[in-house]
């Protein structure tokens, strides 16, 4: 594991000079030329297909504001990009990511409502992972003075996804109970908090227990994910949970919805068990399918249950539904501004570190939001940060049930 450690902090630091020299080489001949740095997603696959690089500067066109990037937050989702396992992917070469903050530098014409110098945050349909981007100004929010360019980055995907699971969709009221996995991420964390502004909320969540010592007071009742927390809920609440949030898939589900009272809702909102090893895998897929409990809708009917699936960036990018997501924006700028929520950051990442945080993430190490802060310089990367691996690239075969470093993380697509 240290020989890896040390192989990757060379590829790293190689990586850098690389880049350096590209600049000035750059800075030499390009003139005028408007350049940026960027991650570069090269093609689908392992870590090696990333890489930063320079690239032609995007301009703002009509109704489009133009960031400096400040810091991107990165996804569960960002490591299904990057094996092309999510649905109809772009063509790579391309630019990850869907969340920024930063400041914005030019706006398109007929853009209105922002001015040059706002400290903003945005959603990003890829592109977000580089110095400058341009999105659309429905998908741009001011953001609060007091919150920094790092916890803006954590905070719209995590919290928009939370808050309309918990109240658009299940209708989260006093005294109802919440049942969350991979409590100790950042939509997770998000959860726990906005739980926390209604009276009487009982929250339940379930985490490797490496992470139970930074996270036990943000729910009510913690559970190792290792453990059968089915019969451990039901010791507490025999009759089961109000709602359900499930980021894993597999043979989570049908033991989700066997945990729901009546009137009850399961909400999928991902899928991260089928991500085992660096690449993808046709056996992981296929088994965590194959785990899947075939939903009966008449035993739905029979049983008052609700069986629902949420995906923020579909909903922003392909449905069109950017005045709901800006009026949840709106009641979440609220709460931060009373000090009830405040997005949990894990670490901070230089975009040629962008490879070493990809490795937490699908090592299910982080307790919050992983950042990448486009202006931080890249640093050493300690050994026990790396994952043990083949020679083949891929991720070793786990022992089964050893699984205690290895969170699942949620993502949204």
């Amino acid at each position: 594991m240290a020989k890896e450690g040390a192989d990757m902090t060379e590829e790293t630091e190689y990586m850098i000079d690389r880049n350096v020299g590209k600049e000035t080489e750059n800075v030499e001949t390009s003139g005028d030329a408007k350049e940026m740095r960027a991650v570069i997603l090269a093609g689908f696959g392992g870590l090696n297909k990333l890489r930063v690089t320079k690239k032609a500067m995007p301009e703002p066109q009509e109704g489009e504001v133009k960031i400096r990037v400040k810091a991107c937050g990165l996804n569960f989702l960002d490591l299904m990009v990057r094996q092309g396992t999510i649905d109809n992917p772009p063509k790579p070469p391309l630019v990850p990511g869907f969340e920024c903050s930063g400041i914005v530098e030019s706006v398109g014409e007929n853009t209105k409502g922002f001015e040059i110098g706002d400290r903003v945050m945005a959603f990003v349909n890829y592109n977000a992972w580089a110095e400058v981007v341009c999105t659309p100004v429905d998908f741009v929010y001011k953001m609060p003075e007091e919150m920094t360019f790092a916890e803006a980055a954590a905070f719209s995907l995590n919290f928009v996804a939370a808050y309309m699971m918990l109240f658009e969709v299940a209708n989260l009221q006093e005294g109802m109970s919440v049942l969350v996995h991979s409590a100790g991420g950042g939509v997770g964390q998000a959860v726990a908090q906005l739980c926390s502004t209604v009276p009487n909320v009982t929250v339940f969540g379930i985490a490797s227990c490496f992470k139970h010592a930074a996270i036990r007071d943000s729910v009510t009742h913690l559970f190792d994910r290792n453990v059968d927390y089915i019969q451990e809920v039901k010791k507490i609440s025999p009759q089961g949970v109000d709602i359900l949030l499930d980021c894993l898939c597999g043979e989570n589900t049908g033991k989700g919805l066997s945990l729901l009272k009546p009137l009850g809702t399961y909400i999928l909102y991902g899928a991260s068990n089928m991500v085992t090893g660096e690449t993808k895998s046709f056996f992981s897929f296929a088994k965590s399918w194959w785990q899947v409990e075939k939903v009966n809708p008449i035993k739905l009917y029979e049983e008052n249950k609700v069986i629902a699936g949420f995906s923020l960036l579909n909903l922003l990018f392909k449905q069109g539904r950017c005045s709901l997501v800006k009026s949840v924006m709106d009641k979440l700028l609220c709460l931060y501004e009373q000090k009830k929520i405040k997005p949990v950051v894990d670490s901070l990442w230089a975009l040629e570190e962008v490879k070493e945080a990809m490795q937490r993430i699908h090592d299910r190490g982080n307790i919050g939001k992983l950042i990448l802060d486009v202006e931080k310089s890249p640093t050493p990367l300690m050994a026990s940060d790396s994952t043990e691996t083949s020679e083949a690239g891929e991720e070793e075969e786990e022992p089964e049930g050893d699984n205690d470093s290895k969170e699942r993380m949620p993502f949204i697509h």
